[in-house]
């Protein structure tokens, strides 16, 4: 069975990076397409950035520019590098695959823009 983990959140001031990991416990960072996902207290849980098994990436409209998603499949390992954080991008963030599986959701990782 397949297990995902998030790491790498923290408290950043605005303007801030942080680079956030997520490490497969199979092979399906190779196979599947993975996605990022965040959810903010009140909001839903939205697909921030995604990347297909080959390689190909798309980025919601808030975080185009800013945000950077790729693999690594030696690893089984995927990333997110965040850049010019804002106090919008505060949530809790997940990968899972893309379409998103129920099995699949881990504990994620807090990430806090805060001053």
């Amino acid at each position: 069975q397949v297990q995902l983990v998030e790491s790498g959140g923290g408290l950043v001031q605005p303007g801030g990076s942080l680079r956030l990991s997520c490490a497969a416990s199979g092979r399906i960072i190779s196979i599947l397409s993975m996605g990022w996902y965040r959810q903010a207290p009140g909001k839903q849980r939205d697909l921030v950035a995604a990347i297909t098994s080959g390689g190909v990436t798309n980025y919601g409209d808030s975080v185009k520019g800013r945000f950077t998603i790729s693999r690594d499949n030696a690893k089984n390992t995927v990333y997110l590098q965040m850049n010019s954080l804002k106090p919008e991008d505060t949530a809790v963030y997940y990968c899972n695959t893309l379409p998103s599986l129920r099995d699949y959701w881990g504990q994620g990782t807090q990430v806090t823009v805060s001053s």
